[in-house]
């Protein structure tokens, strides 16, 4: 899972250098599908239709969700343009584990607003990290996160949150970014999840577009969302998504 975990932070930064003003959705899409079959690689996200078979088949390797979209973003002909702001969430299954992580990204300058939100939601991510380790309960992590965000005049999404991790993309436990009346299970080590808040400048309620996939802010505020996966371990914590 480590070598999963980097092979997604690989992309992120390969994703950094290409995110700038006049380049598409798609290129992008297609710049990080180029990677992973170079790597051995397979993209979990093209293809997926949920437990349920509720949605169409996701057409894209990445989602791409720009300004006021929540997540599920379709990576599509779409034209970033300076001043925006796109979340890349990626999913891959290398030597049969999986990695799952989301950045994001300004698209050139941006304004204050937007640069406020991407820093709140960075640290959301971090505060949510910082209380996974062994002894603590699944919800201090919703408990820190909430607590932050209301701390910061924001708000957490509620439906979507994030998920146990293995040689499957979705995995036992579900891991909850808001306040729960039960703390959930005690943490040990062993346990893979991810951590992965969606926060909102504005209400967390959301609508879902009639594509099936993108979800969007009810009130048009920006959003943004950062994701690790995350191993408890003997000594604390180990973040499996980022470059060493």
């Amino acid at each position: 899972m480590r070598a999963s975990g980097r092979l997604v932070a690989e992309c992120f930064a390969l994703l950094e250098e290409n995110i700038k003003p006049g380049v598409s959705l798609r290129e992008l899409d297609e710049a990080v599908a180029g990677f992973l079959k170079q790597q051995g690689a397979k993209p979990l996200y093209k293809g997926y239709q949920g437990s349920a078979n509720e949605h169409p088949p996701f057409p894209g390797v990445i989602c791409a969700s720009v300004n006021y979209e929540i997540c599920h973003g379709i990576p599509d002909d779409r034209v970033l343009r300076e001043g925006d702001i796109v979340g890349i969430d990626i999913g891959l299954r290398y030597r049969g584990y999986c990695g799952d992580a989301c950045v994001t990204f300004p698209v050139g300058r941006v304004s204050a607003e937007a640069e406020r939100l991407l820093a709140v939601g960075r640290r959301a991510l971090e505060v949510g990290i910082s209380v996974a380790r062994p002894g603590n309960y699944l919800n201090t992590i919703g408990v820190a996160i909430h607590d932050y965000a209301d701390s910061q005049g924001v708000s957490v999404v509620r439906e979507w949150g994030g998920h146990g991790i293995g040689r499957q993309l979705h995995e036992p436990p579900s891991v909850s970014h808001v306040r729960l009346p039960e703390p959930g299970p005690q943490l040990r080590p062993g346990m893979v999840f991810t951590i992965e808040p969606m926060i909102n400048a504005g209400t967390y309620e959301w609508i879902l577009l009639e594509d099936g996939w993108t979800v969007i802010t009810a009130d048009g505020a920006l959003s943004v969302q950062f994701e690790h996966t995350v191993a408890i371990t003997r000594d604390g914590m180990e973040i499996l998504t980022r470059l060493a």
